[in-house]
Order: C-alpha cells, then structure tokens, then sequence
C-alpha cells in the first residue's frame, strides 16, 4: 500500500514540475516549440512528397503542396539568401542580448516579437541548410505558398503592431507601451 501511495506522489510531483517549468519557461517552450514545429513539418514535406506535388485536404481551398522558396515570406526577394541569413542573425543577437532587458516591456509585445524571431530562425535554419526554404502550405486563391515560419512571422508581426496601435499611449511627447 505504501508502493502505490509512494508511486501517486511521485506522479504528482512531477505533475507539479511540469506545471511550474511551463508556467516559467513558457516563452522559452513556445519559442522553441515554434522553430520544432516548423522544422518537423518541413521535414515531412521533404521525406514524402516530390517537388511540385501537391495533395488537396479541402478541395479549391486548401492543399499541400512541396515547393522550394529563394526568397522571403511569401516569395518576395527571391535569391537574396545571405541578406536573409544574415538579417536573421542580427536579428537573433539583437533579440539574445535584449531578452533579459524586456522585463518591463508589454508582455504581449513580447511575445509577438518572441513567435516572429523563432519563424525568422525557423526559415534561417532552411537557408543555412539548404539554401532556400520549404514552402507547404498552399490555399490557392492566388495566394503564395507557405509555411509554420512564415505564419508565425507574419501573426508576431501583426500582435506587435496591435500593441503600438491600439495599446500605446502618449506620455510627455514619448510613446509608451501600457503594462497589462
């Protein structure tokens, strides 16, 4: 009896651990959980379908379709591989060594800037690697095809301009972002 009782503590605490260190560590998590995800996907794509293959899930809307991207987000700026590699590094060390400084920054500020920074290095991994990026997803409708980096760097994008625009405040001439 004492075994099972034993064995339920256990149990409990490390229920109790995992609950603290995602709790703590969640930007951490999500930021490595972003740059995992994109990654695991891609690799996916690249172990399963040929180039230029493309498998519909929703008929006229939604496909999965493997093509190798030389620019950025959405095609724009094609074959300009160093100029990316390169943004993406200042934009990581940039990143590194202001993290630590952000404690009073606007939490939801940080993490748009935090999902937008992991898509960057997402697609820098592919452009080190490969020399250009896994694209996947394809809604058609004349839309460029994508993938998990380019969504999270275009949604932090869009979280960090919500906060300047509609979280901002005029204090002494200088904007300011509120504090949740």
């Amino acid at each position: 009896m004492k075994s099972v009782k034993r064995f339920f503590q256990n149990i409990l605490l490390v229920i109790e651990l995992t609950i603290y260190v995602a709790y703590v560590h969640f930007d951490k998590l999500l930021f490595i959980g972003i740059i995992a995800l994109d990654q695991y996907t891609k690799a996916q794509v690249l172990n399963s379908m040929t180039l230029g293959e493309s498998i519909p899930i929703f008929q006229d809307s939604l496909h999965i379709t493997f093509v190798l991207n030389p620019g950025a987000a959405f095609g724009i700026l094609p074959y300009q591989r160093w100029f990316f590699v390169v943004a993406a590094l200042i934009l990581l060390i940039f990143a590194v060594f202001y993290y630590s400084k952000l404690k009073n920054i606007n939490v939801t500020m940080k993490y748009g800037g935090l999902i937008a920074v992991a898509g960057a290095i997402a697609n820098m991994i592919d452009r080190l690697g490969r020399g250009v990026v896994v694209d996947f997803i394809d809604i058609r409708h004349g839309f460029p095809v994508f993938n998990i980096a380019d969504i999270a760097i275009v949604v932090g994008m869009f979280i960090m301009m919500y906060v300047i625009m509609f979280q901002s405040e005029k204090s002494n001439g200088v904007e300011e972002v509120r504090q949740p």
